[in-house]
């Protein structure tokens, strides 16, 4: 990963960013950066592993569908948390989803949106990381999730499956921050996150 060529592609495109060495420093940055404004999270292991539910809901209204809350709360929280499901060092966000609500969120209703992405999501461009968006995280996210879909049985790639239980029903690229967001802000980690 080029985390300079990343930075400047993320910031030409109107992304705020903060880089970590590890999980524990960016949690310790987002438990002050938020404060005292309602917080919603997308379905997101990288939040999960980093803790931060738990952190942000000792000083923050915090909603999860994770922990039995409402995915309506969630998306109109003040501020979102997130990750993607692929980052090109050229600056595209990529996520696929399939009930929408966490990619809804990212494109309107938030005043601000953080993603929170580890090495291992990141590609060299837009075509390797739509590539690891579907083959290789989508995979084990169904796999994750216990679905019945041909990825999930064989775990290499997608099969553009019509399978009823299908977790690929929408994608969102991120090409730039969009104007209805105040602040959209991309905390890049140097360590292994999510799928």
């Amino acid at each position: 990963m080029d985390v300079e060529k990343l930075t400047k592609a993320l910031q030409w495109r109107g992304f705020t960013v903060e880089r970590f060495a590890t999980a524990a420093e960016a949690a310790d940055w987002m438990d002050q950066a938020i404060d005292g404004v309602s917080v919603g999270f997308g379905g997101c292991l990288t939040a999960e592993q980093m803790g931060l539910y738990p952190r942000l809901s000792a000083h923050n209204r915090c909603f999860w569908h994770w922990q039995g809350d409402s995915r309506d709360d969630a998306s109109r929280s003040d501020v979102y948390i997130t990750s993607v499901n692929a980052l090109a060092e050229t600056g595209e966000l990529i996520n696929i989803d399939g009930t929408g609500n966490r990619v809804g969120a990212t494109l309107w209703g938030p005043k601000e949106v953080y993603f929170v992405v580890g090495r291992n999501k990141v590609a060299p461009d837009f075509d390797a990381a739509l590539w690891r968006a579907r083959n290789v995280a989508a995979p084990k996210n169904a796999q994750r999730l216990k679905r019945k879909t041909p990825c999930a049985v064989r775990g290499d790639r997608c099969y553009d499956c019509k399978s009823p239980e299908r977790i690929c029903r929408g994608l969102v690229v991120l090409w730039e921050k969009p104007t209805a967001f105040e602040k959209m802000t991309v905390v890049l980690i140097d360590e292994d996150l999510g799928l």
